[in-house]
């Protein structure tokens, strides 16, 4: 199946449906059919086509949220062009990056972006490209057959431990996705799709607008998350749907109890995902909005892998068991299967999962074990099958041959007092190999002492954070996963 076909319950077969509500910069917000959509995008693939490209060329989209975003993902769909998300954060250098391996034909981008664009690259304005599209006399779908092995798009990692890489995600990596979501999470068409999170993430792109073409709900398309009108967004639109990170439901807890109690009363389903969710907001988000957020668990490479039931029990740092049609294991470094509530390295297989890494062989190779693909998160299983995650594999500390999982020390340091953020990382030593050193985002009268006393008393000496260190903010990607090797490095006092 390729996966326009996928799409066509909406495209062709609800074509005067109101599909998708989008602001322009500066104009008020335009309503499209899903018509309007295949014929924007018919005509888009053939302006596309026009300027020479072929299938399996790359099209790179250096883009915010905007209608066009979405039209050229259906054009390249439709005339087997790969695309290539461009975060639209990045600066010179991690665009050079993504640019020199992907190869790209073009890059489509807003003209105001186009200085982080490599010397040498070809750019294309979005303006003139929409233009083009839009004069031309036929939109009549072009012909081409893909199926779900072709390439639909190089998804590059978030790179939170070094260089990204391009995750080569098929027609049938973002179909399987997108069926399973749609009956996990029971989207139908009565849905209404509030979609904040940026389009150039698998979050917002391979959950959020795939699961909204599959179901033929309706979606409103923000340019990006604004706490500030976030409530006057959620009363005036009215959604069921809404999909998010954790430092956006921290920031939905400032809405007003009243206004939050009505705007739960019209939601069906808020979930959360991109990074661990704190218990403590699970459960005052359930008090404010009367709702248990459904965290999931997913990755770049491989979409959607696990999810908390629809119906049933969300507890606090499960993150479920396996979504219909993937699996998973936790096993140990001999590849042995661990015994439930052991902690061992996530490893999981399906349809979902990725074709492998662009001209990466000795990447792929070593990301593939006899079938499973080694996700480098640490979790463990409980006896039905729920997991829980611990931490990357890059991340855990050894110190004096001791395991430290630094997921359950920032856990419990984000129940004290005072303490709104936290990270905790190995530093060397020269004695015990590694030791724990945490990293707080505090308020100001949060007392370091008594968190180092409370952390003591609840843990292993080992365990232990040699140091706090105060720091303004985390470093975090677009979708807030902490960039730990981009913290402040740190040497004990002499």
């Amino acid at each position: 199946m390729a996966l326009i076909d996928l799409f066509d319950y909406s495209l062709r077969g609800r074509p005067h449906a109101p599909a998708l509500d989008v602001e322009a910069p500066g104009e008020p917000a335009r309503t499209y059919t899903f018509g309007d959509l295949e014929c924007r995008s018919n005509r888009l693939a053939r302006a596309l086509r026009r300027r020479g490209l072929e299938a399996g060329d790359r099209l790179a989209l250096l883009l915010p949220n905007r209608v066009e975003v979405i039209e050229l993902w259906l054009a390249c769909l439709k005339i087997g062009v790969i695309v290539v998300p461009i975060n639209v954060l990045y600066r010179e250098r991690e665009v050079a990056h993504i640019v020199a391996d992907a190869q790209p034909r073009a890059i489509v981008t807003a003209m105001e972006l186009a200085g982080v664009c490599p010397t040498g690259a070809t750019v294309w304005d979005v303006e003139s490209l929409a233009d083009a599209a839009a004069a031309e006399d036929d939109d009549a779908r072009p012909s081409f057959v893909a199926t779900a092995e072709s390439p639909a798009a190089l998804v590059y990692t978030s790179g939170t431990t070094g260089a990204s890489k391009g995750a080569v995600l098929t027609h049938g990596n973002f179909a399987a996705n997108a069926l399973t979501l749609v009956t996990a999470w029971r989207i139908t068409e009565r849905d209404r799709y509030l979609a904040v999170l940026p389009l150039f993430h698998v979050h917002g792109l391979g959950n959020g607008v795939m699961c909204w073409l599959a179901a033929g709900c309706h979606m409103r398309l923000l340019a990006r998350f604004d706490h500030t009108c976030a409530a006057d967004v959620f009363e005036q639109y009215r959604p069921t749907l809404f999909f998010g990170v954790p430092t956006i439901y921290v920031r939905l807890l400032d809405i007003e109890a009243s206004r939050a109690r009505r705007i739960g009363a019209s939601m069906r389903l808020f979930v959360s995902g991109s990074a661990p969710l704190p218990a403590h907001v699970l459960e005052q988000f359930r008090e404010h909005f009367g709702h248990v957020i459904l965290e999931r668990y997913g990755m770049t490479e491989t979409l959607m892998i696990a999810s908390n039931p629809y119906t049933g029990v969300r507890a606090p740092g499960v993150v479920g068991p396996a979504l219909p049609m993937m699996a998973l294991r936790v096993v140990a470094p001999d590849g042995a299967e661990c015994a439930a509530g052991t902690t061992g390295e996530v490893v999981v297989r399906g349809p979902n999962v990725c074709a492998g890494y662009w001209n990466r062989p000795e990447a792929t190779a070593a990301a593939f074990v006899e079938g499973w693909f080694r996700t480098g998160d640490l979790g463990d299983l409980d006896e039905d099958g729920a997991l829980t995650l611990r931490g990357r594999r890059s991340d855990v500390i050894i110190s004096g041959g001791f395991n430290i999982y630094p997921r359950e020390i920032e856990d419990y340091l984000l129940e004290q007092p005072g303490v709104r953020e936290a990270a905790v990382v190995g530093v060397a030593d020269a004695v015990r190999g590694e030791v724990p050193v945490a990293y707080l985002v505090a308020d100001h009268d949060a007392d370091v002492e008594a968190i180092d006393r409370a952390v003591a008393t609840a843990f292993a000496s080992f365990k232990r954070p040699r140091a706090y260190v105060r720091v303004e903010s985390l470093p975090r990607t677009a979708l807030g996963k902490v960039q730990k090797h981009l913290l402040p490095p740190w040497a004990p006092p002499r």
